[in-house]
């Protein structure tokens, strides 16, 4: 069967399977925006279906069959949906059309312009939302659609009315392949989602397959510091630019469709662990920036977001203007509250080994006596494939709590418990308990914190909850 394609001059009835999900709310908000009928099921009621059906969806609570209604045009769908839901199956049996998130995603991106879609294994979030804050800075009235809550747009997604379309692009189940964006950013290229690449090479391969999708005559924005950048980038059909620190040059050279690179210089970082910097392109200065988010990774981060930003006519002063306007993305190195006896509590999403070691290495230049953090892991397949990274990054912190594994989508068919990670921490010269629920971590963490300790809650799973919940008490 043919794919469906949409036509967005003939707005349809279309039904989302998971339509409180971060990605699939902001594409039914698209539509919606665009005069398309949406209705939708999800598992329980949130603030993102409240939202949604203000703005003129239907969202049912629970997925059944006769939740696909008469007259439903297109059904669409994300990769944790199996052909065993009962919506799945409903819409197979009507004949109604299908497309995954990816599909419809790429679709929308077509629709646009200049669309830039932002990809790499960490800080997809942070840089969407940095474009975005530039872009909102210089009046060119975006769309955006972001992978975490972030406070200058209300929400995770913006509906503008100009022809500039941003997105995170994620390569988990190759959904990234399904974009055709005009600008492509790719952050960096680790290992990671090994329940589904089989290692880093073919997860280098699918990075290559994106970049091969940017339209011809476009370009990509690529950290220089990704490995034989040479051998990544030759034969593509559109330009390339490159960011990334001093020092790595050597990596971009022979790159035949190099336009120019960006450098950031001069690292500044203030009692608050936010860092400023002057950014050079092909070593002429282009100005001093300052950012108001910690960590060394923010400011290749910020260099990248600026780059796109050029390249859709921004200016100098509208890219800082922008960029102080960012606060940082929800779950992004977050300040969450104080709490006696003067502890600062932040939380972060970081859940892979370099995420850890960018979000403890930032942790350093924030005030703080100790650094204790709260670790949840993400998934068993990732625990087990990266242990000793993860071992290693968490040697970075003071004291490590260690909460269960969060299972997201598995199960433990492989014999791995945080108990595992616990020792190889201690193995690796660190300091690390291992605790049942997040009851015992809450006990054992008032029996432990002093004033002046930084207690940073940090995980892809639930355990922001640990941090709230001291707070709260705290409160009383």
């Amino acid at each position: 069967m043919d794919t469906y394609t949409i036509d967005f001059n003939k707005p349809v009835h279309v039904h989302f399977i998971g339509i409180g999900g971060i990605s699939m709310s902001g594409l039914a908000a698209v539509l919606l925006g665009r005069g398309f009928r949406v209705t939708g099921s999800d598992a329980k009621a949130s603030p993102v279906t409240e939202l949604l059906e203000k703005e003129g969806a239907q969202v049912m609570i629970g997925q059944k069959a006769e939740n696909i209604l008469p007259g439903t045009d297109l059904v669409v769908y994300t990769a944790a949906i199996h052909p065993d839901n009962p919506e799945f199956a409903a819409a197979k049996a009507a004949n109604i059309p299908m497309l995954t998130r990816a599909e419809l995603l790429g679709q929308i991106m077509d629709h646009y312009p200049m669309s830039v879609a932002v990809a790499g294994t960490h800080g997809k979030t942070t840089t969407t939302s940095m474009l975005s804050c530039i872009l909102l800075a210089a009046g060119k009235d975006p769309t955006i659609s972001v992978g975490g809550m972030l406070k200058e747009i209300g929400g995770n997604i913006r509906v503008g009315a100009s022809g500039n379309f941003v997105t995170e692009a994620c390569e988990y189940t190759n959904s990234f392949l399904s974009l055709k964006p005009k600008i492509g950013i790719v952050l960096n290229i680790d290992a990671d989602h090994l329940d589904f690449f089989k290692d880093l090479d073919d997860i280098r391969h699918s990075f290559r397959l994106f970049a091969e999708g940017i339209h011809e005559g476009g370009t990509l924005i690529i950290d220089r510091r990704v490995p034989d950048l040479k051998a990544f980038t030759e034969g593509l059909s559109c330009r390339v630019i490159t960011v990334g620190p001093a020092g790595s040059e050597a990596n971009e050279d022979g790159i035949a469709q190099l336009s120019c690179s960006f450098t950031p210089v001069n690292y500044r970082f203030d009692e608050q662990g936010a860092a400023s910097f002057e950014l050079l392109i092909d070593g002429e200065s282009f100005g001093e920036f300052t950012l108001h988010v910690p960590g060394e990774h923010n400011i290749c981060n910020a260099a990248a977001a600026i780059a796109a930003a050029r390249l859709m006519g921004c200016s100098a002063e509208e890219c800082r203007e922008g960029l102080s306007r960012f606060g940082g993305a929800d779950r992004r190195f977050q300040k969450k509250g104080t709490m006696a006896p003067g502890v600062t509590v932040i939380d972060d999403y970081a859940h892979h080994p370099t995420e850890i070691s960018a979000t403890l290495t930032a942790a350093k230049n924030f005030p703080h006596k100790r650094v204790i953090c709260v670790f949840q892991p993400h998934t068993y397949t990732r625990t087990q494939a990266l242990l000793e990274d993860f071992a290693q990054a968490l040697t970075l912190a003071d004291e490590v709590v260690l909460a269960p594994i969060y299972a997201a989508r598995e199960k433990n068919t492989i014999g791995i418990t945080s108990d595992t990670l616990c020792e190889r921490i201690l193995a690796h010269g660190g300091s690390a308990v291992s605790l049942p629920d997040f009851a015992a971590i809450e006990a054992h963490l008032r029996g432990m914190l002093a004033e002046g300790d930084l207690l940073i809650t940090m995980g892809a799973g639930d355990v922001v909850r640990v941090g709230e919940e001291l707070l709260a008490a705290d409160a009383q």
